[in-house]
């Protein structure tokens, strides 16, 4: 921000629109004042008119900001959307969930959706468009690897600054947990786990992927009690949603042939 003009007596206090939007970083109001001025003359703004049109400009330019440091707040590894989406690929996926779960309203109650089938299916793609919907709408978001995830509070543990790594997957209104059940946890990565979603059960949103049962989570978590507690307090509030299929990736290098030609 470029201060008021500095002299031998010390500050002097903007005198001119143009310097006063400039003193109150009002950037987008200062480069589009020419032509809402013109506007109001060739309309016949009101005053009150006016200045809703200039401060609309800094409200949508603000927006814009806000907007732009929540995706890339999230994280997440590459941006995918619904539109983009190959519905007609797996076998058998309930599409009227997921477009419903598009609406964003179980962020509302804290609730979530977890996303089941085999690899290459689309998971990963659907948890990533949901995310990305949500940091659009100025949702904060977090998008991590469980196995990332785990060696982050593993290694803040180390440190002692598990208690700040904690609050960073706790905090945000929305969480996407992807690829739990690819790598098994043992008993302490376990139980990071479970405490990351206790601490947001009925308080955060979760959005997990996993290409596991929920009968075989004994397996990933080495431990059926410790399963069974995480499972209870995801599918509480969450719709789970069952893909079943075969690989994108697979169907697409066949389709390609030898070579990737």
């Amino acid at each position: 921000m470029t201060p008021p003009e500095n002299n031998q007596r010390g500050l002097i206090l903007p005198d001119t629109v143009e310097k006063m939007l400039e003193y109150l970083n009002m950037k987008a109001g200062l480069k589009n004042l020419r032509g809402i001025l013109d506007a109001a003359g060739n309309d016949n703004l009101s005053h009150e008119a006016f200045l809703t049109r200039l401060l609309s400009e800094e409200c949508s330019a603000k927006y814009e900001r806000q907007i732009q440091c929540r995706v890339a707040q999230a994280r997440f590894p590459a941006v995918k959307t619904i539109d983009n989406f190959d519905f007609q690929h797996p076998a058998s996926i309930p599409r009227p969930k997921i477009l419903a779960a598009l609406d964003l309203s179980f962020i509302d109650t804290a609730g979530g959706l977890v996303f089941i089938g085999p690899t290459g299916v689309g998971k990963t793609h659907l948890a990533l468009a949901i995310g990305y919907k949500a940091a659009t709408r100025g949702v904060r978001t977090l998008y991590t690897r469980a196995v990332d995830m785990i060696n982050h509070m593993i290694a803040s543990q180390a440190d002692h600054s598990l208690h700040k790594a904690i609050k960073v997957y706790s905090s945000p209104a929305l969480l996407v947990i992807d690829e739990v059940g690819y790598l098994p946890f043992d008993k302490q990565g376990s139980d990071h786990f479970f405490n990351v979603i206790s601490s947001r059960y009925e308080k955060g949103s979760v959005v997990l992927t996993t290409n596991r049962p929920f009968k075989d989570w004994g397996k990933i978590f080495h431990d059926n009690t410790v399963a069974s507690a995480i499972i209870d307090r995801l599918v509480h509030h969450s719709e789970v949603i069952k893909i079943e299929g075969g690989s994108y990736r697979v169907k697409d290098r066949k389709m390609k042939g030898p070579g990737g030609e």
